[in-house]
Parts: C-alpha cells; structure tokens; sequence
C-alpha cells in the first residue's frame, strides 16, 4: 500500500492511522491530500495512490462554501487565541461512482510539534450508525404534527363525551399502546368515563382514588406515571386486560384542578420515555379540550336555564340584537301583543322602546295597557325589553280616581243639606215655627240616615275587595226574609208598586239570613233608583232544581247591552251616561256579588221580561202589593197583575228594564 503520510516516521503512529476504522484525510495549506488511509479508500472509493498530493474531489459544489467556512473558522480561532479545536458537521460527500454519500466530519488543525500549522485533518464517520437515532427523530417529529392535528381536531369538539372520546382514541394512536381510557376525579373515588380496546361493560366503573395509581400520582407532586410489575397493576380494573405488563398514566387538569387521568395499557408493545412524554402533552391539551366542552356545556345549560326563565314568564320578553332586531320572543309576548314568533322574530320592535333604564306606560290598539322596561347586557351588546300587562292596576286606578270623585260628591250634598239645617236651627231656633223646626230636624235626619248607608257601603265595599265578610251557613226561611224586604220599601215611593210572589211551600234555604236581606234589599233599592218614572217592581221567588231562584224585576232605563256583567265591579256606577244621575258611589251590586257568592250563590243581570196578560196564581201564591198589609185570605187566593200600568211621571220605554236573578241553595 501506498504510504499514507510521507512525512510520519513513528511507526505506532503510522500503524494507527493506517488501522483506523474512520476515514482520515489530511491536507495542505493548499488543500492537496497528505493523508488518505484504507478507511478513506474504502469510503469514497479512490486508491490513496490516486489522491496523494491533489485536491480531493469529494466535495459537492454547493457544499464548498460550507468546507472552506469550516477550515477559515479554524484558522480563526487560532489567530485569535492559539487554539485550533475542532469543528464537527453533518454534511454530504461524493463517491467515487458519482453518489452522494452522508457522512459526519470532526475537523481540526494540522500542525507539526512545533506548532507550526501544516493543514487541516477530517475524521468522516459513516452516518449508518446514526439512522436508528435519525428514524426516531424523524418518527417523532410525525408523532408531535399528529399531536398538533389531533389538539387542533379536539378544540373543535364541544360534546364532552365525543372530546373523551376522541382523546383516547388518539392516546392509543400516539403511544401504540394496546388499550387507554381516561377515568375522572369525582370527590373520593375515580369513574371510567371513557375507554378504547376494553369491554364495554367496563364504562362507568369506579373505585377509590387514594390507593390508585393517580391517587398515588397526586401525592408525588408529578404529572405522569409508568408503573410495571403484577403488583402494580391491580389499580381500577385495568387488570382486565390480557398480558398487561405496563401502565402510564397523566394527570389532566381543569382550572389549575386536576379533573382526571389518561391512562395507556400495554399488553404487548412497549412503553417508554418518548410514549411516556407523548402521554403528558396529551394529557395537557386533553384538560385544555376538556375545559372547553364543560364550559361549554355550562353555557349551554345556563341559556336553557335563562330560556326556562324567558318562556315561563307572566311577562312579555323579547331580546333585541345590536342592529334592535328580535331574536327572542317569549310566549307572554305574544299573548300579549297577539303577534305571533314568527312576525316578530328577525324584525324591529313592534312598539316604541323606552330608553334604558326608563320605563313608559301605553296603550295598545287592542286596548291592552302595558308598561315596557328595557336594560342591556354588555357582554353581548343584547338589549332585554320585558313589557307587563298592567290593564287591571289601570284600571283600578281609574277606578280609584273615579271613586274619589263620586265619594266626594256624595258625600258634598248630605253634609251641605245637614250643615245648612243644623245652621238655621242654631241660628233661628226661636224664629222658625214649630213645623219649620219639625221639617228640619226630619231633613237632617234623612240626610243622616243617606250618609250611613254611605258609610256601610264603603265599609262592606272594602271587607269585600279584602275578602274578609262574614257569613253564617244555616238555614233560614227566605220567605220571611222577603217578605220583610219587601215590607219595608212598600211605601217608599209613591210611583212605584212592590209585587212578590212567593212559590207555595217554597222550602228553607241554605245561607245567611242577614246577607240575604242586605243583598235583596240592595236589588230592591237599585230597581227603585233606575225606575224614577216609577212602575211595577215584582219579586218572585221560585225552586230550581236543588237551588231557589229569586228575581227582582223592575220597568226602568234597563242596563247597556254589554254592561250586564260590569255592573258588578266596583265603582262602573261612575260610568258616563244617563245613568250618572242617579248618583251613588258603584258599590252596591259588587257587595251584591260578593255576598251572594259568600254563601255559594250567584248573581246575574238579564233584560226584563214583558208579559201581555195578568197570571193568574196557584192557590197558595203569595202577594205583597204597596198599601195596607193583605190578609192571610189575600195572600191565599189573589195576585196582582205584574204588568200594571206604570208610574205617573211617563214610564219607561218598551223594551227596557232589569231583571236580577238571584240563585240560592236550598237547605232541603
């Protein structure tokens, strides 16, 4: 063989080159070859004989710039500071057959024992050793893109049980690992919430978590696990699994908590640092992905809460966006207004919005009132309009203005007409003839009795609306009760003519016996007060079925059509009309009500029926006619017509009049 270096005279040191398993070649300062032993020849394929004393031609073109910068960065350092070192790269290098071969250079400077530089020397070590370690790199570097994928694939996933899913799927993936799960922290105890490549039966599985494997974790302060050995792997239930030799396990965390773990179980392949580092990053991203779906899930639940709240209320709720178009309709809403969702949603408010914070009171074409209150939520620029049906406190409180004012004048003409006479007979006692003071003290008197009944009427008015009156259920005998109330007004008015008639044997009746005449005897003044041209008043009392039907009918100015059930609110009395001239405060027929209803009766209104001939009575039919009392024979055997003439003053017009019905029960 051709000497490698014909300047080596020590015959070890020769021997050492020429035996060395790399290839060594050294250079001049002006790059020509001085060394090249058998491992070089072996490497590039050139005969040391050939590349002795000529620049090697092994080195690429577009790698030149490389090679020079390596031997100029040497000289470098020498200048520098004395040293030579050594530079080692990875680079390429021609073979002989023109292929590229990969190769790893340690480059230093060539000096003699003086010191004096000669070249430069490179050891080329093959790269074959290198591509095991190059295959993981390479593996990994695909393992840590699919990481990335599948972190990007989970962040997507808002189902929380599809994101568990999906990240056992990918532990398994990743890791090679023969079966995974991720079980969850709950208190104590640890539960299998997800699993891949075990029986499904073993879903939802629990055990303690402080002999576990995670329990065991949690106290170590660290994030991942790998735990052999058969004692080792009774943890949970994972022992299940055929040949399981090796268990690791990462913690997962929510809100800086931990939430559960990632376990991978291998049975057959092997497990180690870079499945074990795979696992934790899995395990990071998969509290991440979690934390995700749980919030989530929260948000979900909550809108479903505020949409529970939103649909359930008495109250109309829309939710305007930022442009004031409704997303929202509730079903209040749309009672309320009679627009239905579909008209409503994806357009602008049907009514004008109050600003925030403000409240408006209308009136809407249906006559419902509203009042409308709007407020914003800043997190998402929404605007909540929510609209109340307040028609009946409206009401009321025209009611209560009304009452005020018909109180006050009710009230006005008793006290003057009382004042006035108590002022003259003070003032002019001894002026005023006998009959004068006697006229006077009567005036007084009759205002004073008008201003008590005043006063009783407003006070069963108020127990009424407070539902506090007082009824006794017994039985009582309605006759005896009627035919006082009809005694008692016989001669009130000289225009009018009292009528009852009473059916024979009409039974006892189920109620109270004071109520009963407060209600009658109200009737009985009402039908007085709305005839003022007088008439025929006829009360008649009559048995229906298990009830007993009581009518007061009279000839007056009858009630509008569609006032019949009005007329039993509270103060509808102040209406405007014909009516208002009749004075009183609306009271009356709504304490009617209440009474009657108190003792498990009703009350009606009904347009008074007309009769062309006189009814000739049963034998036992009682009447009761203005005048003197009828006999017992009278009351036995005659009743008056109930169609007599009306009163003096003109009567009132055909068609008109009230009758009231009066339904009881019987005690029988």
């Amino acid at each position: 063989m051709t000497d490698v270096y014909e300047h080596v005279h020590d015959p070890i040191a020769r021997a050492v080159i020429e035996s060395a398993a790399d290839a060594i070649v050294a250079v001049d300062q002006r790059h020509r070859v001085t060394v090249w032993n058998p491992a070089a020849e072996r490497m590039f394929g050139w005969p040391a004989a050939e590349m002795i004393g000529r620049v090697p031609p092994i080195v690429p073109d577009e790698l030149k710039a490389e090679h020079n910068a390596v031997q100029e960065r040497l000289l470098t350092r020498r200048a520098g500071d004395g040293e030579g070192g050594q530079i080692s790269i990875a680079t390429r290098r021609f073979h002989q057959d023109g292929r590229l071969i990969d190769v790893r250079i340690d480059t230093s400077l060539l000096k003699d024992p003086n010191g004096t530089l000669l070249g430069w020397v490179g050891v080329y070590h093959p790269v074959e050793d290198d591509e095991i370690v190059q295959h993981h790199m390479a593996e990994r570097a695909r393992l840590v893109r699919r990481l990335n994928d599948i972190v990007a694939d989970l962040n997507t996933e808002l189902d929380l049980a599809v994101v568990l899913d999906r990240i056992t799927a990918a532990l398994i993936e990743l890791t090679g690992a023969d079966a995974g799960g991720f079980v969850r922290i709950e208190g104590e105890r640890l539960r299998l919430v997800s699993m891949s490549g075990l029986p499904e039966r073993m879903r939802g599985t629990s055990a303690e978590l402080r002999p576990s494997l995670v329990g065991e974790l949690l106290r170590s302060g660290k994030t991942v696990k790998l735990a052999t050995g058969e004692q080792r792997l009774g943890d949970l239930i994972w022992s299940e699994l055929p040949g399981l030799h090796t268990i690791a396990l990462g913690l997962s965390y929510l809100q800086n908590r931990p939430y559960g773990a990632l376990y991978a179980l291998f049975s057959g392949s092997k497990a180690g640092h870079i499945e074990l580092e795979l696992l934790e990053l899995l395990a990071g991203h998969a509290g991440v992905a979690v934390g995700n779906a749980v919030a989530y899930a929260e948000v979900v639940r909550q809108r479903a809460h505020e949409r529970a709240v939103i649909d359930s209320s008495a109250d109309g709720i829309a939710v305007l966006d930022g442009d004031l178009v409704v997303r929202q309709w509730n079903h209040s809403a749309h009672t309320l207004t009679g627009i239905p969702p579909e008209d409503a949603l994806g357009r602008p408010l049907p009514f004008d919005m109050p600003a925030l914070g403000e409240m408006i009171t209308f009136r809407l074409e249906s006559g419902t009132w509203l009042n409308v209150l709007a407020a914003e939520v800043e997190e998402t620029a929404e605007l909540v309009v929510d609209f109340r049906d307040v028609s009946e406190a409206k009401a009321l409180e025209e009611a209560k203005d009304l009452f005020l004012a018909t109180t006050s004048h009710e009230l006005r003409t008793p006290i003057t007409v009382v004042q006035g006479f108590a002022s003259t007979l003070v003032n002019r006692w001894d002026d005023l003839a006998d009959a004068d003071r006697r006229a006077a003290v009567a005036t007084i008197a009759e205002r004073a009795q008008s201003l008590g009944r005043l006063v009783e009427h407003l006070l069963l008015g108020s127990r009424a609306g407070a539902d506090e009156l007082a009824v006794t259920i017994e039985a009582f005998d309605l006759s005896r009760v009627l035919e006082g109330v009809v005694a008692g007004f016989r001669s009130l008015s000289p225009l009018h003519r009292v009528e009852l008639d009473i059916e024979p044997g009409l039974p006892s009746c189920h109620g109270d016996a004071m109520a009963t005449d407060i209600v009658l005897g109200q009737l009985l003044e009402n039908a007085f007060k709305y005839s003022p041209d007088g008439g025929t008043v006829s009360v008649r009392a009559r048995c229906e079925g298990a009830g007993i039907v009581v009518t007061v009918s009279d000839e007056g100015i009858g009630i509008p059509i569609g006032d019949h059930e009005r007329i039993f609110e509270r103060f509808v009395q102040g209406d405007a009309g014909d009516r208002r001239r009749f004075g009183g405060i609306g009271l009356g027929l709504y304490i009617v009500k209440r009474l009657t209803e108190a003792q498990g009766g009703t009350i009606s209104a009904h347009p008074a029926e007309r009769e062309t001939s006189h009814i000739e009575p049963p034998h036992s039919a009682v009447t009761v006619t203005g005048g003197a009392e009828p006999t017992e024979m009278e009351r036995a055997t005659r009743l008056l017509p109930t169609t007599a003439p009306r009163g003096p003053a003109g009567g009132a017009r055909a068609g008109e009049g009230t009758r009231m019905r009066l339904v009881l029960r019987s005690a029988d």
